[in-house]
């Protein structure tokens, strides 16, 4: 901890990371009860007009704060208001994405003759591996996927999002066909926050998958040569963690005892989690709301200079560099 009571360090946020993060929302509260009575000691030290002028200001900030309660509350009405219009037409998406129904509306022409060509070919029901290939036209998504990954994600028919009032938070919803890799229909993820207005992580908390047997694909099964000539040696296996999207679901989760962690596995499990967080806010934000375009690669073009100016630019010497390594292949990535 800092030797400093009147501030509150960053290592001192890493180092206070409790099991539920409230640890951390104790330690602010003290922290700022302290800062509490060192501004009564700087006030007491003004001049008595500096002083009013301060008293003024603070009464501003009060209406201030109370108008953006009200924002708050308004932003949350509306948001839930728009969310109620928005499920009628996730709904149609659903159907016609799963060849419920069958699509209706103005069709260019161009589109029509596009089709008319085709006709020989055999008809597909609904659009197939829609989801699939809208995560991965995302870059941040596109990384999380393998290609065994992909064989599971063609079953997925379609992804959900709703917020959690308690604690506050938002959950999301994968909803699958029957399939050979496990036997759940909906695979789920919930993240619980401390604030929703700006975002504190509690913790976050995913389906356990049912895998069939032999298809987790989560695990790698590694086995031991046997040499040659040896005669009724039982093969040596061992199971070890794979790369794998349903990772997804098995979310990082900090020790109950605080003190069991060290400030270089806080910070290390704090950038893994606000990582968790910015995909499950991805999917939230971009893959649902903009399913389509995603599909289509339109999405693409809209966030094409997006991380220009925070990355910089490139530097020459380590395109270079990039371009002579070699590509080496997670033996979990291989079909």
């Amino acid at each position: 901890m800092s030797s400093n009571s009147g501030s509150l360090s960053v290592s001192d946020l890493h180092q206070a990371l409790p099991a539920d993060r409230a640890g951390l929302v104790n330690m602010l509260k003290d922290k700022l009860q302290s800062l509490a009575g060192e501004q009564s000691s700087l006030l007491d030290s003004l001049a008595p007009n500096v002083r009013k002028r301060v008293f003024v200001l603070q009464e501003i900030q009060g209406q201030y704060d109370e108008l953006e309660q009200k924002f708050f509350e308004e932003r949350a009405a509306l948001e839930a208001r728009y969310q109620k219009l928005y499920e009628p037409l996730y709904l149609k998406r659903y159907e016609i994405v799963n060849g419920i129904t069958e699509a209706e509306g103005v069709v260019e022409e161009e589109v029509v003759k596009s089709d008319a060509s085709a006709e020989q070919k055999e008809a597909a029901t609904g659009v197939p591996e829609f989801w699939l290939n809208a995560m991965k036209t995302n870059e941040r998504l596109a990384i999380q996927i393998t290609d065994r990954d992909e064989e599971a994600l063609k079953f997925l028919k379609d992804i959900r999002w709703s917020k959690v009032e308690d604690p506050k938070g938002f959950k999301l919803e994968f909803l699958f066909d029957n399939n050979p890799f496990f036997k759940n229909t909906t695979l789920s993820k919930e993240y619980h926050m401390i604030e929703e207005d700006e975002p504190i992580l509690e913790r976050a908390v995913g389906t356990e998958i049912e895998w069939n047997a032999g298809k987790n694909l989560t695990q790698k099964v590694m086995r031991k040569k046997v040499k040659k000539g040896a005669k009724n040696v039982k093969p040596i296996t061992k199971t070890e963690a794979c790369e794998s999207f349903f990772n997804f679901f098995s979310p990082p989760q900090v020790p109950e005892d605080d003190e069991e962690i060290d400030q270089e596995k806080a910070e290390e499990l704090q950038e893994i989690m606000e990582q968790d967080y910015e995909i499950g806010s991805t999917i939230r934000d971009k893959i649902i709301p903009h399913a389509v375009s995603w599909y289509t690669g339109e999405a693409v073009e809209g966030e094409e200079f997006e991380d220009v100016e925070e990355s910089g630019d490139l530097d020459d010497d380590d395109e270079d560099e990039d371009e002579g390594e070699e590509d080496e292949q997670d033996a979990c990535r291989e079909k």
